[in-house]
């Protein structure tokens, strides 16, 4: 039975780029003076299911990489090589290259052909390094292959499986040694023109058997037979002499033959070494038990994120029904109807949760983002010389994922402006009483119903002299009595650089115009606070999804519009004597002793209100941006969560309006753009002195 592999290659992609992405992240953290072992093996097992994928689906340049990868790995994870920086760095540089050609087949993205042999020469270089306990050159090494347990007893396994199989290639017995030996003790009987036979000891299942198999072959054609414990051989230590040429062969240029077990080795210190494996042995199966329990408990299942989009979209519209039913119950007289408004009342209920987990659907960890800059900080400072030490915190933060894929660009363009001018460089450092070493610190935590990203350095923080002296000579209006607050802002303004001299990586000021509207763009808020010589923490305000609003219904005339909570401060009846009039720019109002512009919502939208008086009507307070201002309108209807639709898409783009949503009645409200309406406001309260 032949099976069509190319509807595997997605599936395959996704997991080279988990495992690409995890190899990089145990990279970065590795202490290399003491490397943890199991931070070795789970870099080593890495590259090898990368190796082990695309033999399967047939990419050979990517085999023939992961195999260096790999082999230097296998020499430094049995200790017979001592892990350096240059290693560090070469695996971060194979990492790249596996990165690149993933791509490649993935998105038919250019590959550099020169760069990825020049890191394939630096792997393979690096292991030739190896110094062997006899001294022989590595063509001449004899390995010795230890067993990972006693081969007399196997106490820590519960039963043995016979495992057939058709026939097929060695480098594919090697993959099959590999990833059935995670699961218990592997041997690898023989191979034949009509099967491949193996002898597991093992406390997993058929299933996890089947599992790793048919990865490689059909499922059917396996043959699993169950078998006593004693049936497992003592040819568990096992000699393999590799010449040049065979090596050359396992580095994808060939196949080579099949291992035949049949020599034991027997060594002086033999019952020593079986001890010292057999208690090895017993710490990597609590391991992998306590691993497989963790692995059930957090299962999951790939599904495309068009279906997550059509079942977010469909309870939706069960969340507009059910406020529909609830709206036209509230007539009901609740004596004669108590059980139908019982079970309304349990729908809305019932409904509210399902909302909230389909949302939770959405919602990816901040991890997803956290994780590229770890690599990047390294390389920066490394660039420029300086020391840097980045942490992260809550990195488990979930936000929807439009917005989180949204956030990466600006989070980039913060991050590397914080290593590029924020934090200075050694001598700098030690000149201004501090540690060589600049922390840079990338967090995330719920406040409310927002998420809040900040990023903070110690570094030299802004200086305001130099941004106010950068504000006259671009023409904006400042004065020496603006707060530190306004003053930061001033750094959004377009085109505006405070840095001395233009780099290739960033400028402090350069590109922020750009990183507050795409924030804006999304609900959010930037907000700056900084400290000469202290540091400077950039702080962004995100709603945790753009699908489901939390809103406060107003009335003016006969329509109802919707104002986002977030921006929502206070409403207020004003008295005559609070309402100020300025020639040509409007009307102003006077709240606890701050005048704000008055934005009557009537003229906005040209529609006829109930009242045109202020002190007739009610005053809703919003802020946006740091800015205030103050919304007549004729009522308000009430509070609620609405279900965001796009206007753009089904209608077109109105100025003002962020999107609708559907009511209980059935009828259309617009949800009001509120930073829009701020920014485009004409009156200038600043530039008139009220007495």
């Amino acid at each position: 039975m032949t099976i069509d592999m190319s509807q595997f290659f997605q599936v395959f992609f996704e997991e080279a780029d988990e495992l690409l992405a995890e190899m990089e992240k145990l990279l970065l953290a590795i202490d290399v003076a003491a490397p943890d072992s199991d931070d070795l093996n789970a870099i080593f097992r890495a590259a090898h299911s990368i190796k082990g994928g695309s033999g399967t689906f047939g990419l050979n340049d990517l085999t023939d990489i992961t195999h260096v990868l790999e082999s230097l790995l296998e020499l430094i994870r049995k200790g017979e090589m001592a892990l350096t920086l240059e290693h560090v760095d070469a695996f971060l540089a194979a990492k790249d290259a596996l990165k690149m050609q993933l791509d490649g087949h993935r998105f038919q993205a250019p590959v550099d052909l020169e760069a990825v042999a020049n890191v394939r020469m630096m792997l393979h270089a690096l292991s030739q390094n190896v110094i062997t306990p006899s001294g022989k050159p590595l063509n001449e090494e004899v390995f010795v292959r230890l067993p990972e347990k006693a081969p007399e007893a196997h106490p820590i396994y519960a039963r043995a499986f016979r495992i057939s199989l058709p026939p097929v290639t060695s480098r594919d017995v090697e993959a099959l040694c590999a990833e059935l030996g995670l699961l218990g003790h592997i041997e690898y009987v023989s191979a034949s023109d009509v099967s491949a036979v193996f002898l597991l000891a093992t406390n997993e299942s058929v299933d996890d058997i089947v599992a790793i198999c048919s990865f490689i072959i059909d499922a059917d054609d396996l043959t699993i037979t169950e078998e006593t414990l004693e049936s497992l051989s003592d040819k568990s230590m096992q000699i393999v002499s590799k010449t040049q040429g065979q090596i050359e062969d396992e580095q994808g240029y060939g196949l080579f033959e099949p291992i035949e077990i049949n020599q034991t080795v027997v060594d002086a210190d033999a019952e020593a070494t079986a001890e010292q494996v057999l208690v090895a042995a017993e710490k990597k199966s609590a391991k992998s038990a306590e691993k497989s329990h963790h692995s059930n408990e957090t299962s999951s299942i790939r599904v495309g994120i068009e279906k997550v989009d059509q079942l977010i979209n469909l309870v939706g519209e069960l969340v507009i029904t059910q406020a529909m039913i609830e709206q036209r119950t509230e007539s009901l007289d609740p004596m004669l109807h108590e059980r139908l408004l019982n079970s309304v009342g349990q729908l809305t209920r019932n409904t509210r949760d399902l909302q909230e987990a389909v949302m939770s659907i959405r919602m990816m960890p901040m991890d997803y983002v956290f994780s590229r800059f770890p690599r990047m900080v390294r390389d920066l400072a490394t660039k420029l010389g300086k020391k840097v030490d980045f942490v992260t915190q809550g990195a488990a933060t979930e936000l929807d994922k439009g917005l989180i894929e949204r956030i990466i660009d600006p989070l980039t363009h913060l991050v590397r402006n914080s290593v590029d001018h924020g934090i200075e460089t050694p001598d700098a450092r030690s000149a201004a009483g501090k540690m060589e070493t600049g922390r840079l610190l990338l967090s995330a935590g719920h406040q409310g119903g927002n998420i809040v990203i900040e990023v903070t350095d110690d570094g030299g923080g802004l200086n305001r002299e130099r941004i106010l002296a950068k504000a006259r000579e671009n023409g904006l209006a400042v004065s020496d009595t603006m707060s530190d607050g306004e003053v930061w802002q001033l750094i959004f303004a377009p085109g505006f650089s405070t840095a001395e001299k233009v780099t290739d990586i960033s400028g402090r000021g350069v590109g922020m115009d750009v990183v507050k509207s795409n924030i804006t763009a999304m609900g959010g808020v930037v907000d700056i606070r900084s400290g000469k010589g202290f540091g400077t923490t950039i702080s962004i305000s995100l709603p945790l999804t753009l699908a489901i609003l939390d809103g406060m219904s107003i009335r003016v005339g006969e329509e109802v519009y919707i104002l986002p909570l977030g921006y929502v401060i206070e409403s207020l009846q004003p008295v005559a004597a609070d309402i100020k009039e300025i020639s040509g720019q409007g009307s102003v109002v006077k709240v606890r002793s701050e005048y704000l512009p008055l934005m009557p919502m009537h003229q906005i939208f040209n529609i006829t209100p109930r009242f045109t008086n202020p002190c007739d009507g009610i005053l809703v307070i919003l802020e946006s941006e740091g800015k205030k201002a103050a919304l007549l309108i004729d009522e308000l209807v009430g509070q609620q969560q609405v279900v965001v639709k796009n206007l753009e898409s089904n209608y077109r783009k109105v100025a003002g309006v962020s999107g609708a949503t559907i009511l209980g009645d059935g009828g259309v409200s617009l949800i009001i753009d509120v930073a829009a309406l701020l920014r485009s406001s004409q009156q200038v309260v600043d530039s008139v002195v009220l007495n």
